[in-house]
């Protein structure tokens, strides 16, 4: 690969429309992107869908796509109807169910491969540890470490064995922000055992069986690094996640256009923090003039000796083995099983299992109380 297709594999992008604008495909076809992810904005139905990304591979003939999306359930969910409608990781953590955790992560796979999307960036292993902090909320299964870990390994488990690649997030813990980290940059002040014993126990659970990827949080841990957020912490994703806890999967940044990256720093400066901190991939979800200078940026850092191509080569090597693993050459679109699988009985069923299984639980729990 020339160099600049090696720095155009660690972009995600995000794009306008329910096509593929012009742009996008022309940073494909210069800089052979490593991927997409889809938004609300470019979903209509499940036949569209299943062409938009039939489109976008075809794009890119000598290395297939990451067509990613955020598909975790309840109130995080790009999909339209007839898509099943999936419960929040909360109501999921009710039921307290391995073999319901895992039923979701089957019908989240079997319906997003059906269209042609192979990387979901779910489930949050966030750990919720403070009611009074919504910031994640019912985004995450629960309170217990032990809970989150058990529910979130059955989710990962679950779409990795479907052919789809799960992304757990917010690395290191989100679930004590009391501020958004789309607004601005929350703090979290919780001493490094504490992080250990709560935050890092999910992550470290799902490593050790069987997690491939992750994404940074853009969130400060005095703790870890008094100067950085993790996205940007090579205290955090090299000496931490890398050489502590031992993860050689991929490692993914939170969209670099979130204000808590964007109004501390500069998003082209960010961008190669990020790639020297020991991340793999950024994901840049807006604008194309951001995606092409963050590009720019990154060819003009590696040739002044800023970012070494050998580090490129290390992630590069990462994301090629994790597609031809999860990506499977593109094939003509079947509407006729596309209509079979997305939204089906079968599912609905399932999910209205879960439904009352959450409700019998919170009563039982009620009536304990």
């Amino acid at each position: 690969m020339t160099l600049k297709e090696k720095i155009g594999q660690l972009l995600i992008a995000g794009f306008e429309g329910t096509t593929p604008p012009k742009g996008l495909l022309s940073l494909i076809k210069s800089y052979q992107l490593g991927g997409v992810i889809l938004f609300k904005r470019n979903l209509v139905s499940p036949p569209q869908i299943a062409k938009l990304c039939d489109s976008l591979q075809k794009a890119s003939p000598h290395v297939p796509l990451f067509i990613s999306i955020d598909h975790e359930g309840g109130r995080v969910n790009r999909l339209p109807k007839p898509f099943t409608v999936l419960p929040s990781q909360a109501v999921i953590g009710a039921c307290n169910s391995s073999e319901l955790s895992y039923a979701i992560g089957e019908i989240m796979a079997n319906e997003l491969k059906t269209v042609g999307i192979n990387f979901n960036f779910a489930p949050v292993l966030d750990v919720h540890t403070n009611p009074a902090k919504q910031v994640i909320g019912d985004r995450a299964f629960g309170k217990s470490a032990g809970l989150v870990s058990t529910m979130g390994l059955a989710i990962i488990a679950s779409l990795q064995d479907n052919g789809v690649l799960a992304c757990a997030k917010h690395f290191p813990g989100h679930g004590d922000t009391a501020t958004d980290s789309h607004e601005e940059l929350p703090v979290v002040n919780r001493t490094l055992d504490q992080l250990r014993e709560v935050e890092l126990r999910p992550f470290q659970h799902a490593m050790m069986n069987g997690l491939r990827a992750l994404m940074t949080a853009h969130v400060k841990y005095p703790a870890l690094d008094e100067t950085y957020p993790a996205t940007l912490s090579r205290k955090i994703i090299t000496k931490l996640l890398r050489s502590s806890m031992r993860f050689d999967g991929l490692v993914l940044t939170d969209d670099l256009e979130m204000k808590a990256i964007t109004q501390e720093y500069g998003l082209e400066d960010a961008a190669i923090k990020a790639l020297l901190a020991g991340a793999d991939l950024l994901l840049v979800c807006h604008r194309e003039d951001q995606q092409v200078a963050i590009l720019e940026a990154i060819l003009k850092a590696v040739k002044k000796g800023l970012l070494s191509e050998k580090q490129l080569d290390t992630s590069l090597l990462r994301i090629l083995s994790f597609k031809q693993r999860y990506m499977s050459l593109p094939k003509p679109v079947d509407l006729k099983q596309i209509k079979e699988v997305v939204g089906c009985s079968r599912h609905r069923q399932k999910v209205q299992e879960i439904l009352v299984k959450a409700d019998q639980t919170v009563g039982e729990t009620a009536v304990q109380a």
